[in-house]
């Protein structure tokens, strides 16, 4: 009796500690999402969360889903607000939610590539001295953060260049990006570079500057196919 009774102690333990761990994590995403949407002026929204039965798997109705727990589902992308109290009520009402940016527009765009060949360029690049703005590090891939583009800029960005690795991705009007501290099916969300304290926007880079220096990085660290 005493063995069962003390196997339940320590069940009970260890629940309120994971419980306790949620807990304290909820203070932080709305203050989060309220610094990025109230004090930049960045619009976000809640993403959908990962499934509870498997947190690789997402709760969207997606099986095929690539981006579980980062994506926005209820409420869609055009939901995306800079409205304290509708993201106060987002996440008073779904405290764990990942935070979405809805990039382009006046918020900014990203360009993102695999951990591993962005670890490569931006050491490469700080030793250089070119200046960056805030980093995101999801556990697969990495976002550089850019200021807003348009299809057309890009467009034409791209099509001057000789050579772009497919793996680059561009998150621009139309797109999304989950920001820190959300927690999504492939793990937590980081700032890799933080952005400088204070209560206006962080400075951001111009698209051109970092998809040239990026690419430029990729072919001088000799990153082959498979990795980026």
């Amino acid at each position: 009796m005493r063995e069962i009774l003390g196997r339940r102690r320590r069940l009970l333990s260890r629940w309120n500690d994971g419980r306790r761990r949620r807990d304290d994590k909820r203070p932080e995403l709305i203050g989060s999402a309220l610094t990025f949407a109230t004090e930049w002026h960045w619009p976000v929204l809640p993403g959908v969360a990962p499934d509870p039965q498997g947190r690789t798997r997402c709760a969207c109705p997606d099986p095929e889903c690539t981006v579980p727990g980062a994506h926005p589902f209820d409420p869609g992308l055009l939901a995306a607000t800079t409205d304290a109290r509708m993201v106060r009520w987002w996440w008073t009402n779904r405290p764990n939610a990942p935070i979405v940016l809805a990039t382009g527009g006046r918020a900014p765009c990203a360009v993102s590539l695999p951990a591993l060949a962005a670890a490569r360029a931006l050491a490469l690049l700080d030793r250089r001295g070119m200046r960056l703005g805030p980093v995101v590090a999801a556990p697969n891939r990495w976002s550089l953060l850019v200021k807003p583009y348009s299809m057309e800029q890009l467009g034409e960005l791209l099509y001057a260049k000789d050579f772009v690795p497919g793996s680059l991705r561009f998150h621009g009007e139309g797109g999304y990006l989950a920001l820190p501290p959300s927690e999504t099916g492939q793990g937590a969300v980081r700032w890799e570079r933080a952005p400088l304290a204070g209560s206006a926007a962080p400075w951001v880079p111009d698209v051109e500057a970092v998809v040239d220096a990026v690419i430029d990085a990729l072919t001088r660290t000799g990153v082959s196919a498979p990795e980026l």
